[in-house]
């Protein structure tokens, strides 16, 4: 409303400058030239009252902009004391600064609340410019995280921790990875770090922000957790084997002193036989054991080749066949897609999909209608899914926590390793293996494959 009344004054001044020196050609065409003596002095005080209201208005303007420029928005333009002329003037200032004013306290405020969210979370959090590589806000989580009480440009972490800086450059926005990260304060020591980024743009700068979080802790307690049931297990089936052959090898010395007293008989002598015999075989199977267990990391390299999955599961229904026919099962093969493709080792994943068969033949041998579904097709995710599902005695949720666990088995004759060896083949091709199971309803495994 100010700049309103500025420009209708200022405007009123134009128009009556221009009538005053359209005098003068009105007064000589009616032969008054006399009266120029008259009008001179009226032209120069509005020409000098024009000069003056401008000037005033601009050193007005310079003072304002200057107040903008240096975001002094707590300048305070007097209204009463200037000039009438100049009152709305400084109105508008007034009100223009104040706008600014509750503006910047309002951006100030968000950004004291970020600031303070910002150090409460645990989360090491970090923003840089992605071009110049300036950072422009680390919380203290990350300072305590890293060790680090400052940092001006992200080129500083490459000189701290290298391994670090390079995964935090390589990582895509939108994406998440677990690092490595090293810090240095009495000591050096390394942690797993969660990373997780995200970009954004601003005023034509784009920025890259970056979280760190802390994760040792976590896959420690899951590595534990993983270790101490794979002990469980272990410890129970060896003490399966040496409590038997160290039962029966306490009775046989109590035979062989009987019969150093009593004399050796061919009796005597076919009994210990037989009872070394059994030790040896109970000896072997533990040798054959720790070999099983040691295959677990034999399988490292894959030797890839695009396979069609109808040729896969053709081959596996021929070499199963024979076997489903003599128990009675039924094998149902379903596979909408026929032109759907893997990239995989066939050799390895054969024996995945025949030690699964296997198991969803022994789970379904005593059922009436004994009946496996072989299945494949693409997920919404675009994801290849394989899908062995049976209609057998089905598991417990306690079952089906373990059965991925080395030597793990639910059958006496197993040995426990025929599902560890599948799920280890399946994270080699960098997918996913998953058991659905209900008690007296069925199992399913599930495979992913990208």
């Amino acid at each position: 409303m100010g700049f309103k009344n500025f420009e209708w004054k200022l405007i009123i001044r134009v128009v009556l400058l221009l009538v005053t020196l359209s005098i003068p050609a009105f007064v000589i065409v009616n032969g008054w030239a006399e009266a120029l003596v008259f009008w001179l002095p009226l032209f120069l005080i509005q020409l000098v009252d024009f000069i003056r209201f401008v000037r005033q208005a601009q050193e007005e303007l310079n003072q304002f902009i200057e107040s903008v420029h240096y975001r002094d928005f707590s300048r305070h333009f007097n209204e009463h004391q200037a000039y009438t002329r100049l009152q709305s003037l400084r109105k508008g200032f007034n009100e223009i600064n104040s706008t600014f004013k509750s503006i910047t306290k309002e951006k100030e405020t968000q950004y004291q609340n970020l600031q303070r969210v910002m150090e409460l979370v645990e989360t090491g959090i970090m923003s840089y410019d992605m071009n110049s590589g300036e950072v422009i806000m680390m919380n203290e989580s990350l300072k305590n995280l890293l060790h680090v009480p400052y940092m001006k440009t992200i080129q500083y972490l490459a000189k701290r921790d290298p391994g670090l800086y390079t995964e935090v450059m390589a990582l895509e926005p939108g994406h998440s990875k677990i690092a490595t990260a090293h810090a240095t304060l009495f000591e050096k020591n390394s942690f797993k770090v969660l990373l997780s980024a995200t970009d954004f743009q601003s005023e034509g700068n784009r920025y890259k922000l970056v979280s760190f979080q802390n994760v040792n802790e976590a896959l420690d307690e899951t590595e534990s957790k993983a270790w101490q049931k794979l002990l469980n297990v272990m410890t129970h089936e060896i003490m399966n084997s040496v409590a038997p052959i160290s039962s029966l090898a306490d009775t046989l010395k109590n035979r062989l002193h009987e019969a150093a007293a009593t004399g050796m008989t061919s009796g005597d002598i076919e009994d210990l036989e037989e009872g070394v015999s059994t030790i040896k075989r109970r000896s072997e199977g533990l040798l054959r054991f720790a070999e099983t267990y040691r295959n677990l990391n034999r399988i490292t390299k894959l030797s890839l080749d695009t396979v069609y999955v109808k040729e896969l599961f053709a081959n596996l229904h021929r070499l199963m066949q024979p076997t489903l026919d003599q128990k009675g099962i039924r094998l149902e093969i379903y596979l909408p897609d026929q032109d759907i493709s893997l990239r995989v080792d066939p050799t390895l994943l054969d024996q995945v999909l025949i030690n699964l068969l296997v198991n969803a033949m022994e789970a379904v041998k005593d059922r009436p209608e004994p009946e496996i579904t072989l299945s494949a097709y693409t997920a919404s995710d675009k994801k290849t899914v394989i899908k062995i599902a049976d209609n057998g005695i089905g598991m417990s949720e306690e079952v089906q926590e373990k059965i991925f666990i080395p030597f793990f088995s639910t059958r006496k004759q197993g040995n426990g390793i025929g599902l560890s060896l599948c799920k280890q083949i399946v994270m080699l091709h960098r997918g996913t293996i998953q058991v659905q199971s209900v008690e007296g309803e069925g199992t399913a495994f599930i495979l992913r494959f990208g």
